[in-house]
């Protein structure tokens, strides 16, 4: 530091020299660049451009001004805003998903019961639960297979018992207007009826 402050010094005596009536005695710069920089520009009355980098760097070496701590406030209130905003899109989130699985398990018992009811016919229902918040919908109908020919199709309807395809719709309205809904179905083997 001493380096850079001995050169700075010999610089501002050399603008002094040049640009002013004010001049600088080589002993005066070779004493200050020895160590005793402390109260140079005070005593010799010299206020060059050095001398205010100075006593600002002084200054602000005493605290934070006002302007970094408004940046910093303002820094602080959009992180606080960032983290407010993700918290509560985490607190949505976690909402639907209750909502979700509340919809799923209530599919899932409309799905057991119409496989429990016996006979099975083709045919559907619907209905709402009992605190009004979910709508379903269960339809049953004759399950066929992917790929089936119409020979294996007369074929199926030959036999004693029948694969059945029950489906089961539970809706229910969402945060934003929209309409939400979880679709379950199941296949089961039952005999047919005359």
């Amino acid at each position: 530091m001493e380096g850079y402050c001995a050169a700075s010094l010999r610089r501002c005596a050399h603008l002094a020299t040049k640009h002013s009536t004010l001049a600088v005695p080589p002993s005066t710069v070779s004493r200050l660049a020895a160590g005793r920089l402390a109260s140079w520009p005070a005593r010799n009355g010299l206020h060059s451009l050095d001398a205010l980098l100075w006593r600002s760097r002084r200054a602000s070496a005493a605290g934070f001004s006002l302007l970094e701590v408004l940046v910093a406030f303002i820094i602080l209130a959009l992180v606080g805003t960032a983290l407010y905003e993700l918290f509560g899109g985490a607190l949505n989130n976690a909402s639907a998903a209750d909502e979700y699985s509340r919809a799923a398990l209530f599919a899932e018992s409309r799905l057991t019961a119409a496989a429990v009811e016996t006979p099975l016919r083709e045919g559907g229902d619907q209905g709402v639960s009992e605190d009004g918040k979910y709508a379903w919908a269960k339809k049953i109908e004759p399950y066929v297979a992917p790929g089936t020919t119409a020979d294996e199709d007369r074929l199926g309807q030959l036999s004693a018992v029948r694969l059945w395809r029950i489906s089961v719709t539970v809706s229910w309205p969402g945060t934003l207007g929209n309409q939400r809904s979880v679709s379950l179905a199941s296949v089961r083997l039952a005999r047919k009826q005359p």
